[in-house]
């Protein structure tokens, strides 16, 4: 281990990249249900079958929301709630891996656990932010007793010369913030990367909720240790529940660069992310940072609430960002909890991923975020297949072949001569949410214009597999794109427990100037991650298919529509990265 920390930085990754050759041939709750007999029920036998073989995840165990990320002295952190005695929640420790291209991991000792008096309770999510002298710091949540009192608390690093930072201290003048008399303290948490105003202030924001309202609290520190709370909101909306897990940060007008959250230059908007508690699903809004009032106003093109833009349309909930200096970019995780069973979760040994890190930025419509998986994941790219201007027309399809389906790249564009047959949007649907349109709709309902996409994890024949899929309504006097992921079909077992939707978005794109629809799948397993029209909408979905497994699982294009569709796809094969080494030490 030593040498290891002695060593300089290129050593770490030339490590890492040898282990990476020699190794790469190789129902949504809302809010987390207590289990207290299940929690600490020990994942003797872990089942392989539906573990991800590209997606972050440890060897056992559940874990939730990712925590803290950062990129410090050339490595990448990702802390996330981890329950290490068993696989539901529970437990919950800061667990903490490192990684110098985003893609291998290696784990740590858990950075933050209860043992203090001021988070005995619990050790809940927050954010890290690098401090001036390059000093990094993380604030979390703690709990302080049965009754789920929750309070601000911060850690640092016990040696800054440590590459890995493997140890955090949590210094005995915690907590930081407590809730005044004006706060639900049960409902107080998740604190943001602080950022630093031009007054010399710094600010954080925490998630709350005052009577169904949810808002964004604000506090502003001048050394960090001494925080006051903001007379105004950072924001709030009506009915909405509570917020968890709030993001906040500024965003470029123009471009793909990311910017750290203390920017205060000029041409930019702000963007103010939720996870609502009571849907289970992460909004956000694209708006104005008044810094004077300290107050964020959404832009009118943005709705503030349950109707709004949400970064994903699935399976997908606590997302955190943080800004990574290397490469001038915004870089977002998301958790992408099971659709199973508690017990499930229990018999297999294992619940809950990290979907793949995306890169996000600002549309050029300056209307909504576009997100990408990190350029890195492409080095796990083996095999590769290609399909050029083949047609499909009305109920035909095409398999993919040469590449393993159930682990798998596939960047597939699709393009159609006329709008013509595009099937009139029923105005009916217009209070549905777009996934009940899904439901209506499906990939075996033909039309007009679509549905055409992908069967993802199919079986040999069709007993059961995950369509993703576009179809183009005619709406008044412009077209109205609906993108699906049905998990409905998925398996083909009968567990009433199991939480089987038709996910679904919108997509913004002009098809009048460009009769084209683009659509990137990540499929691993048991998650499908899906990018429609170059990532300006995104569905991550978890699936648990019984035949369709391993050498079983098939990948097919199709087309149910009755404009004959072209085709131009690429594919690959998806090696395994080095997930969870270890210097024998970890707890996992």
């Amino acid at each position: 281990m030593e040498y290891l920390k002695k060593s300089s930085l290129w050593a770490l990754q030339a490590f890492l990249l040898c282990f990476f050759i020699v190794f790469s041939n190789n129902g949504v709750n809302a809010s987390h249900k207590v289990f207290p007999e299940l929690q600490s029920t020990s994942s003797i036998d872990v089942e392989n079958v539906h573990r991800t073989g590209y997606h972050f995840q440890p060897p056992k165990n559940w874990i939730n929301d990712p925590n803290g990320p950062m990129y410090y002295n050339g490595v990448y952190h990702l802390f996330y709630q981890y329950n290490p005695y068993g696989s539901v929640w529970g437990n919950i420790v800061w667990a903490h891996s490192v990684s110098t291209d985003l893609i291998n991991w290696i784990t740590l000792e858990p950075a933050i656990y209860p043992s203090k008096v001021f988070d005995k309770y619990g050790t809940w999510s927050g954010s890290a932010t690098i401090l001036p002298g390059n000093k990094p710091i993380i604030l979390y949540t703690g709990i302080v007793d049965s009754k789920k009192t929750q309070v601000q608390n911060y850690a640092i690093p016990a040696n800054l010369s440590d590459p890995f930072l493997e140890k955090w201290i949590k210094p005995d003048n915690n907590p930081l913030i407590v809730a005044d008399v004006t706060i639900n303290k049960t409902q107080f948490r998740d604190p943001t990367t602080a950022w630093l105003g031009q007054d010399g202030y710094w600010r954080i924001s925490i998630g709350s909720v005052w009577e169904n309202k949810g808002i964004a609290l604000l506090y502003k520190s001048k050394d960090f240790m001494k925080w006051t709370k903001v007379k105004n909101l950072l924001h709030s909306a009506d009915n909405t529940g509570n917020w968890e897990c709030p993001d906040f940060y500024p965003v470029l007008l123009h471009g793909t660069n990311g910017l750290d959250a203390s920017y205060n230059g000029k041409n930019v908007k702000h963007v103010l992310k939720v996870s609502l508690d009571v849907t289970r699903f992460e909004y956000y809004t694209v708006g104005t940072y008044d810094t004077k009032k300290d107050m964020y106003s959404p832009d009118k093109t943005s709705v503030d609430g349950w109707k709004g833009m949400r970064l994903d349309y699935g399976n997908y909930y606590a997302s955190k960002s943080f800004y990574d200096p290397s490469k001038n970019r915004r870089i977002m995780w998301g958790w992408a909890n099971e659709s199973d069973s508690v017990d499930d979760d229990v018999r297999k040994g294992w619940a809950g991923i990290q979907t793949i890190p995306r890169k996000l930025w600002l549309d050029p419509s300056g209307k909504q975020l576009v997100q990408w998986p990190v350029e890195e994941l492409d080095t796990l790219r083996e095999q590769k297949v290609q399909l050029k201007n083949h047609k499909l027309k009305k109920g035909e399809k095409i398999e993919v072949k040469g590449i393993t389906p159930a682990q798998a790249d596939v960047e597939v564009t699709f393009s159609f001569p006329s709008l013509d047959k595009a099937e009139p949007f029923d105005p009916s649907w217009t209070d549905l949410y777009a996934q009940d349109v899904c439901g209506i709709k499906g990939s075996t309902v033909h039309g007009g214009v679509g549905p055409f996409g992908l069967l993802t994890l199919a079986s040999e024949n069709l007993e059961e597999y995950t369509p993703v899929f576009f179809r183009v309504f005619k709406a008044q006097n412009k077209y109205k794109v609906l993108m699906c992921s049905d998990a409905s079909r998925s398996t083909l077992e009968n567990d009433k427990t199991m939480y089987k939707p038709s996910f679904g978005g919108y997509v913004d794109v002009d098809l009048a100037k460009n009769k084209k629809l683009s659509l990137r799948s990540l499929i691993d397993h048991s998650v499908v991650e899906s990018f429609g029209a170059g990532g300006k909408t995104c569905i991550t979905s978890r699936v648990y298919p019984t035949l369709a497994i391993y050498d079983n699982a098939h990948l097919f294009a199709f087309n149910n529509g009755t404009e004959t569709i072209k085709i131009e796809l690429k594919a690959w094969s998806m090696s395994k990265p080095k997930m969870n080494w270890s210097f024998g030490h970890s707890s996992y």
